[in-house]
């Protein structure tokens, strides 16, 4: 369900709450709108992510993360923790 690069960066930046496309597509880095799009979608019908269409002129969409994507935080932090030690190691 996260084996993607893109998702684990998505779980990363909706962890911090709700936001926009533009703001997830700016937050996550290097992504082309298609693929941003495409995972959005894989995680929604994985129920991790939650799309909330609202009836604006012009439509306003937000993503936010659903109880099973926000079960995953304690392994999100664990792989940050991980590549911080990672990191650290390398340059000694």
């Amino acid at each position: 369900m996260i084996s993607d690069k893109w998702k684990v960066l998505i779980l990363r930046d909706l962890l911090d709450g709700t936001k926009r496309f533009s703001e997830l597509r700016r937050s996550v880095g290097n992504v082309s709108q298609k693929v941003l799009t495409a995972n959005l979608r894989q995680m929604e019908r994985d129920g991790l992510v939650h799309r909330e269409v609202y009836p604006e002129v012009p439509p306003r969409v937000e993503y936010s993360l659903t109880e099973t994507g926000l079960s995953l935080e304690p392994v999100i932090k664990a792989m940050k923790d991980w590549g911080i030690h990672y990191k650290a190691a390398c340059e000694e």
